[in-house]
């Protein structure tokens, strides 16, 4: 089914006929110049340039992440914080207990999702391990309110650093999967994620621009609903959107296409935490 089609049956009107090119505004975040255009990576078929989401944000929604004051994301970065020094769990112990500056983290966004010990992991999976092993205390949702503002915390520490997941060795079978599933066509849509992403990126949907749906910003805080939203979260709505039925959030089939899409981006500045329509 092609994407006017799925607009049509939707009642997703505004389609443009055309594809809208990307604007070419800088994005300087308190100062420091971000990448948001760049050649796509040697992996990448069927695109030759690889644009960050913010580009194809109008000019009020660019304008709020280009200030940490007024880039409503920080609310949450802030109970990261708060989180990062409390206690927890029945060994007592707070994030700070053994990590004493969440600035050690400082290019670890840019390496995620990654294979540890044969098993491919997020940065909620190793939220959640420290948390069940090392404090002995409950693990997070993975899309909760706690996840995101501390995911949203430590992937602050990589910003303005270029996204760089691993694509070969042990990551290459899960690899292989991600990119099975974005172009797999689900749902009673029949669609797959580069129908949108890589077919008709810059195509208008009610108001607003399909990009290419990179994930360099992520977690990222969406106007519609006043939240940060994990890349999870996202991955649901896109295919609850097309009529699919969801993996489970944290699935290995999840990570595989997180992995996939975050080396879709690479060269990308990671932008976390991002703001978006």
């Amino acid at each position: 089914m092609n994407l006017k089609k799925w607009v049509a049956i939707t009642g997703m009107a505004g389609l443009a006929g055309a594809a809208v090119a990307q604007d070419s505004n800088t994005l300087s975040v308190e100062g420091e110049e971000m990448v948001t255009e760049t050649a796509a990576p040697a992996h990448m078929e069927n695109v030759d340039t690889i644009y960050s989401g913010w580009r194809f944000r109008s000019a009020e929604t660019q304008a709020l992440q280009t200030d940490d004051f007024d880039n409503p994301a920080f609310i949450f970065v802030e109970k990261g914080e708060d989180l990062w020094n409390m206690a927890d769990g029945s060994e007592g112990k707070s994030c700070a207990s053994c990590h004493e500056n969440v600035e050690d983290f400082a290019g670890l966004r840019t390496q995620l999702p990654r294979v540890d010990d044969g098993e491919l992991v997020s940065m909620e999976n190793l939220v959640n391990e420290c948390r069940v092993d090392r404090m002995g205390a409950e693990p997070w949702k993975w899309s909760g309110v706690e996840m995101t503002s501390m995911t949203a915390l430590i992937g602050l520490q990589s910003r303005g650093m270029p996204m760089d997941v691993a694509v070969d060795g042990d990551a290459a079978p899960f690899w292989e999967r991600g990119k099975e599933l974005y172009y797999t066509r689900v749902g009673q849509l029949d669609m797959a994620c580069s129908n949108c992403h890589e077919g008709n990126y810059g195509e208008m949907i009610r108001a607003d621009h399909l990009s290419q749906g990179q994930s360099n910003g992520f977690p990222t805080y969406r106007l519609k609903n006043a939240k940060l939203n994990s890349i999870h979260g996202r991955f649901k709505g896109c295919m609850r959107n097309i009529r699919a039925t969801p993996y489970a959030e944290g699935s290995i089939e999840f990570r595989a296409l997180e992995l996939y899409l975050a080396s879709r981006g690479q060269g990308l500045s990671v932008e976390t935490p991002s703001v978006r329509n």
